[in-house]
């Protein structure tokens, strides 16, 4: 009879989970970009109150946030091909719908998962900004992109970073469910590996090890930026001083 336990096969595992490591960052990089740039532009509606498109913002936070991302990945992974195969009958265009690459899906389904709950940080962030530091630097002959892009983001990035910080790591963490679009990301890898000699129990501590290991260092980089711009908020100039 084999052993029950195995615990050497668990740190022998990983340098071969190790050897994915960059597909699951390179989503979680690329989903994260993704999720705040959709994010920001959400959370400037809400915040605008821009008349008709406001509404559809709400509901797509709301909607988001009310479904499992694992669900979300499925209605990406099936619903995108039949609208793109929808808009090649309806225009007569020829996209290669069956070429699109798998990575593809799990990309745009994070980054609109993650969009939703970045856009809710990104605005309270901004709505946290003294309203006067606008006000001052319209007055000195400011633009209001100016005084968005040199006054108001700085100070809000500082409010929001932890909870940007936050959504990166559970990206990171998040990259575990792609395999159902066809991913081999680190998991998706440790359930093949594990396959081979039935030893799951082992592969899952890997895996746990792992990741626990990664969003260590990664909320240890993000401590030390947050210090770093805390340091530099000081030096940025305050419109209504």
């Amino acid at each position: 009879m084999g052993k029950l336990f195995d615990f050497t096969l668990v740190f022998s595992q990983i340098p071969r989970v190790l050897r994915y490591l960059p597909i699951t960052m390179e989503i979680a990089l690329i989903s994260f970009v993704g999720s705040v740039a959709i994010g920001f532009l959400v959370a400037m509606v809400k915040v605008k109150k821009i008349r008709f498109i406001a509404p559809i913002a709400r509901f797509y936070v709301a909607f988001t946030r009310g479904t499992p991302v694992l669900v979300q990945l499925y209605l990406t992974y099936y619903g995108l091909p039949m609208i793109l195969t929808a808009i090649n009958h309806a225009y007569g265009t020829a996209f290669n719908v069956n070429g699109i690459t798998p990575i593809l899906f799990a990309l745009v389904a994070l980054s609109l998962n993650e969009a939703a709950y970045s856009s809710e940080s990104i605005r309270a962030a901004i709505e946290s900004v003294d309203k006067g530091q606008m006000e001052a630097a319209l007055s000195i002959g400011m633009t209001a992109p100016q005084a968005l892009r040199r006054i108001i983001l700085p100070e809000a990035l500082v409010v929001a970073l932890p909870s940007l910080g936050n959504s990166l790591i559970g990206l990171i963490k998040g990259t575990s469910l792609v395999f159902v679009t066809a991913v081999v990301e680190m998991t998706a890898a440790g359930r093949l590996l594990a396959s081979r000699n039935f030893r799951y129990f082992e592969m899952y501590i890997t895996l746990a090890i792992v990741y626990f290991l990664i969003t260590s260092v990664v909320s240890r980089l993000l401590r030390w930026a947050e210090k770093r711009l805390r340091c530099n908020e000081r030096e940025l100039p305050h419109a209504a001083s």
